[in-house]
């Protein structure tokens, strides 16, 4: 947003982040990942109440706290998701955004590696590539998914999503790309654009119902910000919520309980929570060289580190994340409900907890649930953190799923391509064989795969928070621009289409 606004020398931008600059050598180097998703400097590191579904469980959320947001702390996949997430967008009334009316914002954010065709564009500031790795495990695990008898596909952001196959990643070179990256880092030197760090947003400020500015906290000081045109809120599906209500927008009851003046009652701020609920299936492998754990010792990952820096090269301009896959739970679904995402390692607590050795695993999410959530105030501080409840597995179907995903799982881990690698099966899914007892597992372990949306929904029905322009109903001048304006959760990663979403409202906003 702030690059393509910033692109008209008429127009001044001022870009609020609550988290640092991304200086951070561990945020550009590929593996860094596992760093980030450990450490509260750049990640919020939220943790939702506990979930009823999921034995009580408070589940840890990672969201980016730094300049490119979640982006700066991803597993870098560009994926957009199926064709019809898009039309199912439109035929639930907002208009200008089916598949064929977003696809030339996927590509005139990108530069495709591949080169051009109906679905890649180039030139754009977003770089995508093919992935990397040396590691030979990212390849035996696609030649397992098609002996298993899944499709071989080599681009899921082609003209067919079902199969199994490499990722496409944001990266440049060795190094992560970044939204800040790409977006923002080339135009830092533009006289209209202001950026300022380590400026937490408190709330928008309001006359009536038209928009005066924001308030933000920034180095014990507390500002007031008037604007001449308009605020653009892109806090994400947490926080961008959290700050309406803050602001005296969304559901009156929730505001009355914490004393909040209401300024317009808009009742679906914050509810339609969706997120894709993931498990993994994980092995001993019996080839420490195949693995991430090469090069997870200190003696062997400081050389890795200054071999990157140096010459960026060798593993630390590998992803863990290249390969993967979209299946169906069942053969007479017209789009894939699960997917894939395989690791040449041992993946404990989102990466926080070291593995008991060399291993692999496959993580399997639903991609459609019907289960929804909600984010609400925890108190009327806006330095507290919102109270996530996103009520995974409420509806049975969502579980049903997921079973279906680990015996698919299974299938491929037993086949001959895997067999040489292959050491026992990890607890805690290790001897959950029958559906109670996969069920139950899920219960105990099953996680986000870190793509929370919709809490600020797109439409125009009774629970909806923004039109089809993206601008808040009933309030002037402020429009909602992230991950959280999505209806449904699209069936895939959720940083290309939040990106997209940002190309596409930077024209709405120009217009």
């Amino acid at each position: 947003m702030a690059n393509r606004l910033s692109a008209n020398s008429d127009n001044k931008v001022l870009l609020l982040e609550a988290g640092k600059k991304d200086t951070s050598p561990f945020i550009h180097m590929p593996p860094g990942v596992g760093l980030l998703l450990n450490s509260k400097k750049y990640n919020w590191g939220f943790d939702t109440a506990p979930e009823p579904h999921l034995n009580n469980r408070e589940l840890y959320w990672p969201r980016g706290k730094v300049l490119g947001g979640s982006s700066s702390i991803n597993g870098m996949i560009y994926n957009r998701g199926h064709a019809r997430d898009y039309d199912q967008w439109r035929q639930l009334g907002n208009v200008g955004w089916s598949y064929e009316e977003v696809l030339p914002y996927f590509k005139k954010s990108i530069n495709q590696e591949r080169g051009a065709d109906k679905y890649h564009g180039t030139g754009g500031p977003l770089n995508v590539k093919d992935s990397n790795a040396s590691i030979e495990l990212h390849q035996l695990f696609i030649d397992a998914g098609v002996e298993a008898g899944h499709k071989y596909n080599p681009d899921f952001n082609g003209a067919e999503q079902e199969g199994i196959g490499p990722y496409q990643v944001t990266k440049i070179g060795g190094k992560r790309c970044s939204a800040a990256k790409a977006f923002l880092t080339p135009i830092l030197d533009r006289e209209n654009l202001t950026v300022i760090t380590e400026a937490r947003i408190l709330a928008v400020a309001l006359d009536g119902k038209v928009t005066r500015g924001v308030k933000y906290h920034k180095a014990g000081k507390y500002v007031d910000v008037e604007v001449g045109k308009e605020v653009i809120l892109c806090a994400g599906a947490v926080q961008s919520p959290q700050i309406l209500q803050l602001s005296g927008i969304g559901d009156p009851v929730l505001l009355d309980e914490f004393n909040i003046t209401v300024n317009h009652a808009l009742p679906g701020v914050g509810q339609n929570l969706q997120d894709h609920l993931d498990v993994v299936v994980q092995h001993h492998c019996t080839r420490p060289d195949m693995t991430l754990d090469r090069a997870a010792k200190l003696h062997k990952a400081l050389p890795a580190l200054i071999r990157y820096l140096l010459f960026e090269s060798g593993p630390g301009t590998e992803s863990p994340l290249e390969a993967g896959g979209f299946v169906k739970s069942r053969e007479d679904l017209e789009v894939p409900d699960l997917q894939l995402h395989f690791i040449p390692g041992f993946m404990i607590d989102h990466g926080r907890q070291r593995g008991p050795g060399p291993g692999m695993c496959i993580h399997v999410c639903h991609l459609h649930p019907q289960s929804r959530g909600e984010v609400t105030l925890r108190s009327a501080d806006p330095f507290d953190d919102p109270l996530i409840k996103a009520n995974y597995l409420s509806v049975e179907a969502d579980l049903d799923v997921l079973v279906e995903g680990v015996k698919i799982v299974r299938k491929i881990y037993k086949t001959s391509v895997l067999a040489p690698y292959l050491g026992e099966e990890y607890a805690p899914s290790k001897g959950r064989e029958s559906d109670a007892e996969i069920r139950e597992f899920i219960r105990e372990n099953a996680e986000t795969l870190y793509h929370p949306v919709g809490t600020c929904k797109m439409g125009s029905d009774p629970m909806a928070v923004v039109d089809d322009q993206l601008r808040v109903h009933g309030i002037e001048k402020l429009r909602v621009v992230d991950a959280s304006i999505m209806p449904t959760v699209v069936g895939g990663n959720t940083n290309a289409p939040t990106i997209m979403i940002a190309e596409k409202a930077a024209d709405l906003v120009l217009a």
